[in-house]
């Protein structure tokens, strides 16, 4: 099984993988953590980066979505007491929780923990058989909701578009024909079905499923909505000199991270062939490598990290820009409101 996402484990060998936190040393070295200072973990997980930010002398506010993690976080809080504050919230709210002088730096890692991949009620492997859910909150809409809801020309567009999977008119036909006789209810229920709408061939390295469980995901969490936003919040939070560090693990989350840095480094506004019509100033400056991939070493050693890109700014004292979804270039898809049961 592919997974990903921050945290997620590998199942090659038949059982899950323990946690270790992906581009750790580069992580560190772009945050630069010391006393005194205040950094935000937006994705605390199994408290990989926090435990190291600690380590480092500085103290943390970590966010998480998943009660879960908030609730298996307590022991690190307690042996840490007065240096970490563990706040369930969704990192697109981390401006909300930043302190008054504000951070010094932020860290966000995008992507499913380990701990969500390895539980099979939460519905994220369909090489574990459970309920088709895939919420990383436990809440709202379910990726039951959307399969057995959304109509044919929006499944299309989510497994399109988020998934890049190309037979998404054919894997939506097949849903929409067997929810008619019975909903889908679990992961296998629908990583049978599309094994077989499109058998896996010799060549193929990955599972059938895979890039439509990925495209589910990601539309039932929002996770590209929820990133957008937390780029804008950390740009409000951090103070001048503060560092904004982001890992991704996919395309699409990186390609985002990407633009949203080009367009904060600051540029003039107008055609060419014209004048200056409006000097922006920079709100971020580069830190280091635009992009820094994992190592060799790394990457052996931990089959997670192979996908992993960090891309790091430094925060400037021009004023925040306005939150424009719009230069991220996303496309409209189904409401998730409109899907819930």
């Amino acid at each position: 099984m592919v997974t990903n996402p921050g945290g997620g484990s590998s199942e090659a060998g038949g059982g899950p993988v323990r946690h270790i936190p992906v581009l750790l040393k580069e992580v560190l070295d772009a945050l630069q953590p010391s006393s005194g200072k205040v950094v935000l973990d937006g994705t605390f997980g199994a408290g990989g980066y926090t435990s190291a930010i600690l380590a480092a002398g500085a103290d943390v506010v970590a966010l998480d979505r998943d009660p879960t993690a908030i609730a298996a976080g307590q022991a690190l809080v307690a042996g840490h007491s007065g240096h970490l504050q563990l706040v369930h919230s969704q990192f697109s709210n981390l401006a909300d929780h930043a302190p008054a002088g504000g951070l010094d730096g932020v860290v966000l890692d995008i992507g499913v923990s380990s701990m969500q991949i390895d539980e099979a009620d939460r519905g994220f492997s369909f090489s574990k058989n459970g309920p088709l859910d895939m919420r990383m909150s436990a809440a709202g809409v379910s990726a039951a909701d959307v399969v057995n809801r959304a109509k044919v020309a929006e499944l299309i567009r989510i497994f399109h578009f988020l998934g890049e999977e190309d037979q998404a008119p054919r894997i939506a036909h097949a849903i929409e024909k067997r929810r008619a006789e019975k909903l889908f209810e679990t992961t296998r229920d629908l990583a049978g079905l599309i094994e077989l709408v499109t058998p896996r061939k010799m060549k193929d390295k990955i599972h059938p499923a895979t890039q439509v469980f990925q495209a589910l995901r990601i539309f039932v969490n929002d996770e590209l909505g929820e990133l957008a936003q937390a780029l804008f919040a950390a740009e409000r939070a951090l103070k001048p000199g503060g560092r904004l560090v982001v890992v991704t693990f996919h395309s699409l989350e990186d390609r985002i991270v990407k633009k949203f840095f080009s367009d904060r480094a600051g540029k003039a506004s107008g055609s060419r062939h014209l004048p200056v019509a409006h000097e922006r100033a920079a709100t971020f400056n580069a830190v280091g490598k635009s992009m820094v991939a994992a190592s060799k070493a790394e990457a052996e050693a931990n089959p997670r990290a192979r996908s992993a890109k960090l891309r790091a700014g430094e925060r400037t004292s021009a004023q925040a820009e306005a939150a424009d979804m719009s230069i991220f270039g996303l496309p409209s898809l189904a409401s998730l409101g409109k899907l819930g049961g």
